[in-house]
């Protein structure tokens, strides 16, 4: 793989991964776009990890927060006590996830990375965005949440296994219907798909590991990761402060476009499937 290719790689990585567009529909279109060849495991490993560095750097003072609780309410034998209960929520809502991650794991590598379907999921998943910005009322805060917000939220991150669902832009609009203020469904959706993030990359670590780095790979996995993980931490940043004032639409107008684009480039340039 070229540097210039793992570093516009990484920078759509960490953009998409956090904004309700999906990063796995873009780095499946991408190359089929501009007619390059799979990055490989090794490659999305790195990219990945980018994101997951991403994150913590960003929201770790809640994660210390959080596990210095959980700790603290464990050690005071107060388990399911109030400084207990974030944890636990992050925990009950990561489970669907992983279930899904498992059980589809082969679907999501082939049958699932048919360019028809990632069109079609960007353009549902953006039509649900809307329904979810037509009905939210936004009168939650990210302390409101609730065990049934925590298992709804994390279901609906448990379709994100579809490329063109998106992790974020599903779990945002479950926020949205059951009443969290955009920011606050926002900062939830990220501090749930960390631990899958880190699943993720730490399985495929593990495998690229076993594989061998190969030395031509080793540069490229490095910037890869870097732009992965800087224009990741700026994202969350940036939409963060974005959703305090303004809505998803520009995100639904984007999916739905997209999805439409997509589909006619299938039309004209005939039949693809990134599946082996």
């Amino acid at each position: 793989m070229g540097l210039v290719e793992a570093v516009v790689l990484g920078l759509v990585q960490g953009v998409t991964e956090f904004l309700p567009i999906s990063s796995s529909a873009h780095l499946v279109l991408l190359p089929w776009l501009l007619g390059w060849q799979d990055p490989g495991l090794t490659f999305d490993v790195g990219l990945h990890l980018g994101t997951f560095l991403a994150v913590i750097a960003y929201f770790w003072r809640d994660w210390w927060r959080i596990g210095w609780d959980f700790v603290q309410g464990i050690a005071r034998l107060s388990v399911f006590g109030p400084q207990t209960r974030m944890g636990w929520l992050l925990l009950l809502g990561t489970i669907p996830g992983v279930v899904a991650g498992v059980l589809f794991e082969h679907e999501a590598e082939t049958a699932f990375r048919d360019i028809r379907l990632v069109a079609a999921m960007l353009i549902l998943l953006g039509l649900v965005l809307l329904l979810a910005e037509r009905l939210a009322k936004h009168v939650r805060g990210m302390e409101s949440v609730s065990l049934a917000d925590s298992l709804l939220i994390g279901i609906a991150q448990a379709f994100a296994v579809i490329p063109g669902v998106s992790r974020s832009g599903a779990t945002i609009s479950m926020g949205l219907f059951r009443g969290l203020q955009r920011e606050s469904a926002a900062r939830f959706s990220f501090m749930l798909g960390t631990p899958i993030i880190l699943g993720a990359s730490a399985k495929r670590l593990s495998s690229a590991l076993l594989g061998g780095l190969l030395p031509d790979d080793r540069l490229p996995f490095v910037l890869g990761a870097m732009a992965s993980a800087v224009a990741g931490f700026a994202t969350i940043a940036l939409l963060l402060r974005y959703l305090q004032r303004h809505s998803t639409m520009p995100f639904v107008i984007y999916r739905l476009l997209l999805g439409l684009a997509i589909l006619g480039l299938y039309v004209w340039r005939g039949p693809y499937s990134s599946a082996p």
